[in-house]
């Protein structure tokens, strides 16, 4: 990969401004999400914001950030939940806002969703305009917005939260802002288990950064023919021209700069679960054992293909299990269009770090299209294709899917089941 730290940053204001089309359209997208939950709910006798904020996952990080960790609840079947599954970087946030404002824990973990969500939307953007061009980078936030599982992100739960910092953290890593990178890496590891898929990048791009840097160094430790063509996994990198009415240019990072990165990328993640392992006495592998309670663990993907075999069982639920392999090809077939198009390699790494955790963990299965929501290079592909339509068909496109997820997610969480 190749440093882009030489390159002008525009002002803070000016970014802002550029972004502000993909800002307006993400909050018009969740606007419309909010209040099509809302109608449905009150229809129901429901209320939306209990469905935002107290269900499911949201009462577990609400309890940790009112309580402490400590809290388990023993099923008759013998599985054992213990709130020590959930990353304490959200629990933080909801009590730091509950300490400062008159919200509750649930409101602060709303509030936390819904600014965060907001952060990631902009981070979506400015990897995406880094690789692919303005044009593609409003189009990436919009399809983000209208992903079916898009509700999710204005829930008090810590996939935004998650989303914001792996894409802000993957920027960082792209232009050359390594101890950034690995601080937001390390955030992102108190966050989500996924965090590994940031950690991931940043050592990737790290360790080829140092290598390259051997072979062939400058007086600043960058990388030397920085503005050579790139490497044809990092293509689309040097096509995106320096910003116009841009400030002076940063300082080549140099490698202390980026040991700092490698050092603090895996903190988060490895304190935590290493906390956890001395909390429970069982060192190293205790959070493996309290995950093992929820019956959540990795074993490449064989319970989740037993689960979709079962599905052929009966011709109703046979239709379920043709749409889930069909959701599957199409993810893994866009993580290949997304090779193919040479992404940069610590999108590609992160993409297929968080993609694999998904599909191939034994957790419960209808998490899983949640749980790929922060893979959001994965739809760089589609943003390309939709930006080079015309705008009324992309926007038609756009409209229609961002109605039918609100329609979904307002069903969906009317339903029995956690999202």
């Amino acid at each position: 990969m190749t440093d882009l730290a030489t390159r002008p940053a525009p002002p803070a204001g000016r970014a802002l401004r550029r972004a502000a089309p993909a800002l307006l359209g993400y909050a018009a997208v969740r606007a419309l999400g909010l209040l099509v939950l809302a109608v449905w709910s009150g229809a129901r006798g429901k209320s939306a914001y209990t469905l935002l904020t107290a269900r499911w996952d949201s009462l577990w990080y609400t309890r940790v950030a009112e309580l402490g960790y400590g809290y388990q609840v023993r099923l008759p079947n013998g599985d054992v939940h213990s709130n020590l599954a959930f990353f304490p970087l959200l629990p933080w946030l909801e009590r730091l806002l509950h300490a400062f404002t008159p919200l509750s824990y649930a409101g602060a973990g709303f509030a936390v969703s819904l600014l965060a969500s907001l952060a990631a939307a902009l981070g979506i953007y400015a990897v995406a305009e880094l690789v692919h061009g303005r044009r593609a980078a409003v189009c990436a936030v919009l399809l983000w917005a209208v992903l079916p599982v898009g509700i999710v992100q204005s829930m008090a739960y810590s996939e935004s939260l998650f989303t914001a910092l792996a894409a802000w953290s993957l920027y960082a890593v792209l232009t050359g802002r390594w101890p950034a990178a690995g601080a937001l890496a390390a955030l992102a590891g108190l966050t989500r288990p996924v965090g590994l898929a940031v950690v991931a990048a940043v050592w990737v791009a790290g360790i080829t950064s140092f290598v390259r840097n051997r072979s062939a160094p400058d007086a600043d430790g960058a990388l030397a023919g920085a503005h050579a063509p790139a490497s044809p996994a990092e293509g689309p990198l040097e096509r995106v021209p320096p910003p116009r009415g841009a400030g002076t240019p940063a300082r080549a990072p140099t490698a202390v700069q980026r040991a700092l990165a490698l050092l603090l990328a895996p903190l988060g993640a490895a304190g935590y679960v290493l906390w956890v392992g001395h909390r429970t006495g069982k060192g190293p592998l205790g959070y493996l054992d309290v995950q093992a309670g929820w019956r959540n663990g990795f074993d490449g993907g064989v319970a989740f293909a037993r689960f979709v075999a079962d599905k052929f069982a009966s011709f109703p639920s046979a239709l379920a299990g043709i749409g889930i392999i069909v959701g599957v090809g199409l993810v893994v077939w866009l993580y290949v269009v997304c090779v193919r198009q040479r992404q940069p390699v610590p999108l590609l790494v992160y993409a297929g770090v968080v993609t694999a955790l998904a599909l191939c963990a034994s957790s419960y299965f209808g998490s899983k299209p949640r749980l790929l929501l922060p893979a959001f290079p994965l739809l760089l592909p589609l943003a390309v294709a939709l930006a080079r339509a015309r705008t009324r068909r992309s926007a038609l496109v756009l409209g229609g899917v961002a109605v039918a997820s609100a329609v979904y997610g307002a069903f969906w969480l009317n339903g029995s089941g956690p999202p």
